[in-house]
């Protein structure tokens, strides 16, 4: 255990700490207060917007055509696309409203009366902004990236934190686990930011990691690596083998999906147009007619599927009706496809079906989110949140209160054979995150291009 106490070693890791840290904590510091508002989602919306998700309790509901024709013509020339019942019999209907101006808005109906109750833009909600900012900054895939690049550096920062953390020499561990509250400047603020990082470093190692399956380049490695492995969700189980595909994923056709099934393939409504693969073709019998909504949700009733679901309806004369269950426990996931004019059901799959591995990221996510535990869970992932809001702040401070006028006060540049070594480790985690192990080599490159500009002059 020698290496920990190398001097050289130290410097080297502090380095790479020091530039990872300076880089990231901004994108950390979003990350963990957009987390933080959305792990209370309901209870704030249930503040900011009671009247439209709250209702008097009822006893029997109207039709699902009554609560989407209600909520279409609350919007000018509106057009529903989704539907999400009712979680309790005090909770109102949300439809999911395209305005005649192209604004897709979510439409409140009370499913007792029909009364509608409002609506509003989701991303211009406090959730709905910090739903969309925490996932991508709102700059659609690039924002995507920035964010999965945060997050893999967060898993080097945390991993050369512990190790900068260690107690050496005559500092033991209780020492090293508080912090010098009778410190001044920057003792101080150095103490503090390692307690804190030692205390959240594994809840938000967890919160990243659970976190990354929802990323454009690690999440898409991650469900093909589950796939062909067979531990994902079974090919065997898509479509049951007999139903042809609408040449559309999951989410591609309606917007949202469990992480399991997003790349899962959407079935279509008719023979005809499911063998060609056409999104908008006719039925095979040109006399087919759609069974509708209320049909449907007999059929999606029929199989067992109880409320609150998510219900997208057909788009285009191939579409299907397409419902999911999306509890706090994802034991209780169920995906349901429905042909539009027949009302077979086409698919079927429940979290039973899936592969071991998928199984694994559909808990780890409702845990990440806060829901799988309750309260419990919301508290402990909201500690997580802080933690890491904490030392996005304390670790510039603690630079700022170090650096010289007019310089960056960085670590001194690493020799070159601990240099190799420090990036041969840090290499083996960029292997495990792409986009960290890309940015890795390009921060080596800028290093190496400034350290011979510093000797050339």
């Amino acid at each position: 255990m020698g290496w920990l106490s190398n001097p050289a070693t130290y410097r080297a890791v502090w380095r790479w700490h020091f530039y990872a840290g300076l880089i990231v904590a901004p994108f950390l510091l979003i990350l963990s207060v957009t987390g933080a508002i959305y792990l209370f989602n309901d209870e704030i919306n249930d503040v900011l917007h009671a009247e439209k998700r709250i209702v008097a309790p009822h006893g029997e509901t109207l039709p699902l055509s009554r609560l989407i024709a209600a909520a279409e013509a609350s919007v000018s020339g509106g057009k529903a696309t989704r539907i999400d019942t009712w979680s309790a019999p005090d909770r109102s209907a949300q439809v999911f409203v395209t305005a005649g101006d192209g604004t897709a808005l979510r439409a409140f109906v009370d499913p007792g009366t029909g009364a509608p109750l409002g609506a509003y833009v989701y991303e211009r909600t406090l959730v709905g902004f910090a739903d969309r900012f925490h996932g991508s900054l709102m700059l659609g895939t690039f924002g995507d990236g920035v964010v999965e690049l945060a997050a893999c550096w967060g898993v080097v920062l945390i991993v050369t934190g512990l190790y900068l953390w260690w107690p050496r020499g005559v500092r033991g561990v209780a020492e090293a686990l508080t912090p010098r509250l009778r410190a001044r400047g920057r003792p101080f603020w150095k103490s503090l930011h390692a307690v804190i990082g030692v205390w959240t470093a594994g809840l938000i190692l967890f919160l990243i990691l659970t976190g990354l399956p929802w990323a454009n380049v690690w999440g898409t490695l991650l469900r093909a690596g589950t796939e062909v492995a067979g531990v994902g969700y079974p090919t065997s189980h898509r479509n049951h083998g007999s139903v042809p595909a609408s040449g559309q994923t999951l989410k591609q056709a309606t917007g949202e999906a469990p992480w399991t099934l997003e790349n899962a393939p959407m079935p279509s409504s008719g023979d005809h147009a499911a063998h060609h693969g056409a999104a908008h073709a006719p039925p095979a019998d040109p006399e087919a007619q759609p069974i509708g909504v209320d049909r449907a949700a007999e059929v999606l009733a029929a199989a067992g599927m109880t409320h609150p679901y998510r219900l997208s309806l057909p788009n285009g004369p191939a579409g299907v009706f397409s419902a999911y269950t999306y509890p706090d426990q994802p034991e209780g996931q169920r995906t349901i496809q429905i042909d539009q004019y027949s009302g077979r059901i086409l698919n079927d799959v429940g979290f039973k079906d899936y592969g071991s591995a998928a199984k694994a990221v559909e808990l780890g996510v409702q845990l990440h989110m806060g829901n799988y535990f309750g309260w419990a869970n919301q508290i402990v992932m909201l500690f997580a949140c802080l933690g890491a809001a904490a030392l996005s702040i304390t670790g510039p401070v603690m630079w700022w209160r170090r650096r010289p006028v007019g310089g960056l006060g960085a670590p001194r540049p690493l020799a070159p054979a601990r240099a190799r070594t420090v990036a041969l480790i840090t290499l083996a985690l960029g292997v495990a995150f792409p986009l960290a192990g890309a940015s890795l080599l390009a921060a080596l490159a800028i290093d190496r291009w400034a350290g011979r500009r510093r000797a050339e002059g």
